[in-house]
């Protein structure tokens, strides 16, 4: 009744549906649901070539479906999420920011951080200044105040 290839898509749907588990992202699973799909299709009779369809297309459905999913349910990702999350914060020079990135430490918040100016140029101890961006463990700034 049941040929190798049922047995084969029912494999497939077990081995995929414990990989999810191990992985993150509803990747795998969406094929497992796939699989079983066209597990169904073989046992109502559909050729092998019809089953292949059925596995993909499915997958690719239920994937399209847990992604649409995913972005409804998922927490908005924070502002300025990782090395960006410095991005426009204050804070001032701790040692002078020489050109070409010699020496040059900042703090920002309450970390310090090496630093490097955004246009080369020097800045003095005590200055204050603004992260334009991150560069690796370095950020880049721009004097915006007088020493103090």
């Amino acid at each position: 009744m049941f040929d190798a290839w049922f047995w084969l898509w029912i494999g497939l749907t077990v081995a995929l549906c414990i990989a999810e588990v191990f992985t993150a992202g509803f990747f795998l699973l969406p094929f497992g649901l796939g699989a079983a799909g066209a597990a169904v299709a073989n046992w109502l009779g559909a050729g092998e070539s019809l089953q292949w369809i059925v596995f993909g297309g499915l997958g690719m459905l239920a994937l399209a479906g847990f992604r649409v999913l995913g972005v409804r349910v998922a927490p908005p990702r924070p502002e300025g999420f990782a090395g960006d999350r410095l991005n426009g914060k204050r804070g001032f020079v701790t040692a002078a920011v020489r050109p070409l990135g010699q020496g040059g430490m900042v703090k920002v918040e309450r970390e310090e951080w090496r630093a490097q100016s955004d246009d080369g140029a020097e800045i003095p101890k005590g200055a204050e200044v603004e992260v334009v961006r991150m560069e690796g463990a370095r950020v880049i700034v721009r004097r915006i105040g007088g020493t103090s």
